[in-house]
């Protein structure tokens, strides 16, 4: 461990996925952490969620590629098993289609042979495309897994090798349409483009690979809830001497000269800091969270201008009894491109819309009193930038939500049995969380938006900023949040290391306010 008196110290605003996992690998780097959020609990948008009883994830609901997570405990000397009990989920989900439901695993062949039951004529085409999105992946792996902070990095090596499996020039439909002639089918491989919150119609190609990293990893539940993750993390961070201080909002980041030197909390406490990693919402932080003037590329002006994802609809309910559906489910309106162009072009409230079902009380019996269920249930909708009222729309939009449960057989009886209740929309993901425009997946992933386009993770605009979260590179969902904490940390790591090979008239240079 380094002398205290030689620690470099790291303030992260916001302990969400990507903070804590930033947190935690610095802590374990002999770095001495302050993490401050503004809610009492951790985990950010996807933070537990009490009601009476009853425990909620309040955001992401399952793990893809936990692999990562596992990589990144390996890196500070722990392992993920002796904090969290992972579980994996067979069958991934359970996609209904009116009177088809496709119940796909990670086991190929079975999974191609369900496919050839359904949708006959298509399981060589599945096998085939899991083949392709294999180069594919391991192609694209390595531009997840490092900055784009010039545009000289489109000219490496593997970002070259990688351009020809892009897809940039086609959508995610267009691709997927290629392999599957069944209009079902394509949509049980192209709605994972509403992790970023876009539609399929019109999400860049290459998010092809979320249905392929699926299939392939599968997809699994810790025990508790996800938030089981970030506790864990946060665990780690404190064995290591770091500080979590929730109920602590930061007012300000504090530059002079062009470098931030620590962070102002709302309770006036001034924090001198080496580094400032920014974990709040991107959008929200570049509004709030520095004075008018200092930032030139992100200004209010410049970030309406951005374009941001869809918004989502949150019902969590207390039920009274067991639930006999799967872990997952989702449930296809009868035209789901009509559904989408509803959210994403027209911003309007689909009338047929379609829903996410979770209910993981199945499988874990931690979230709810004995023989009762905690159900989670998501609706798309458009962001903040749509014309809904939405505190005039809340009761009509819960009791909308109701009635199509109660369309489900297994759900007819639903409304009797809810003991607990809550809807959460676009207005309070704004309000509450400070997510800008209601937009919970974060900035779109539009080819605008991507790779150097997109935040820097050793943000352009201010020395000693770093960005991690989906509002950076590689982007939003919870496996590129962790590369982004990855990516961060590796940079701030990198700069330490060339400021101590500096002649040191050149650090007191640096440290008067001239070249750094």
């Amino acid at each position: 461990m380094i002398p205290n008196q030689q620690r470099k110290r790291a303030a992260i605003i916001g302990a969400g996925p990507g903070g804590l996992a930033a947190a935690m690998l610095l802590s374990g780097q002999g770095y001495e952490v302050d993490v401050y959020e503004k809610q009492p609990t951790i985990g950010g948008r996807s933070a537990r969620l009490e009601l009476g009883e009853y425990k909620f994830d309040r955001g992401a609901t399952f793990l893809m590629m936990p692999q990562l997570i596992e990589e990144m405990f390996d890196m500070v000397g722990r392992k993920l098993s002796d904090y969290v009990d992972m579980k994996e989920l067979t069958p991934l989900y359970a996609l209904n289609f009116g009177d088809k439901v496709f119940t796909p695993s990670r086991n190929r062949e079975e999974t191609a042979a369900q496919i050839k039951e359904l949708f006959p004529g298509n399981e060589e085409n599945y096998l085939r495309y899991m083949q392709d999105e294999e180069v594919k992946l391991a192609k694209v792996m390595p531009l997840l897994q490092r900055p784009f902070g010039k545009l000289t990095d489109y000219l490496r090596k593997d970002a070259i090798t990688a351009l020809p499996k892009l897809d940039i020039n086609n959508t995610v439909y267009g691709i997927l349409s290629r392999y599957f002639t069944d209009e079902r089918l394509r949509w049980a491989f192209t709605f994972q483009s509403k992790y970023l919150g876009m539609s399929a119609w019109d999400c860049p190609g290459t998010f092809t690979m979320l249905s392929f990293i699926e299939h392939h990893y599968g997809l699994f539940h810790p025990i508790g809830g996800l938030n089981r993750i970030f506790q864990a993390m946060a665990d780690v961070v404190e064995e290591y001497g770091g500080r979590i201080h929730t109920g602590t909002p930061v007012k300000q980041v504090i530059v002079r000269n062009g470098r931030a030197e620590g962070v102002l909390l709302e309770n006036g406490e001034r924090i001198e800091a080496d580094h400032v990693v920014l974990n709040a919402d991107f959008a929200h932080a570049v509004n709030h969270l520095f004075e008018p003037g200092v930032l030139k590329k992100y200004t209010p002006e410049k970030m309406k201008r951005k374009k941001y994802s869809c918004s989502t609809a949150m019902l969590y309910m207390g039920v009274d009894g067991e639930i006999d559906l799967p872990h997952h489910s989702i449930y296809f309106p009868e035209d789901y491109r009509v559904n989408v162009d509803e959210i994403t072009k027209h911003k309007m409230l689909s009338a047929d819309p379609s829903l996410y079902v979770h209910n993981p009380s199945r499988l874990d019996p931690t979230l709810a009193p004995a023989g009762k269920s905690a159900l989670y249930v998501l609706m798309p909708t458009p962001n903040l930038t749509g014309d809904i009222n939405w505190e005039a729309e809340r009761a009509s939009v819960q009791e909308a939500m109701i009635k199509r449960l109660e369309a489900i057989p297994e759900l007819a009886d639903i409304r009797g049995r809810i003991e607990e209740c809550m809807l959460f929309t676009p207005l309070d993901w704004q309000n509450e969380l400070d997510v800008y425009r209601g937009a919970t997946f974060n900035m779109a992933h539009n080819l605008g938006q991507m790779m150097y386009l997109r935040p820097h993770n050793q943000f352009e605009e201010l020395e000693r900023v770093w960005l991690v979260g989906g509002g950076t590179h590689p982007g939003s969902g919870l496996p590129t949040i962790f590369e982004s904490a990855r990516i961060s940390v590796r940079l701030i790591q990198e700069e330490d290391a060339r400021r101590r090979t500096k002649p040191s008239s050149y650090v007191r240079a640096a440290e008067a306010g001239g070249h750094s």
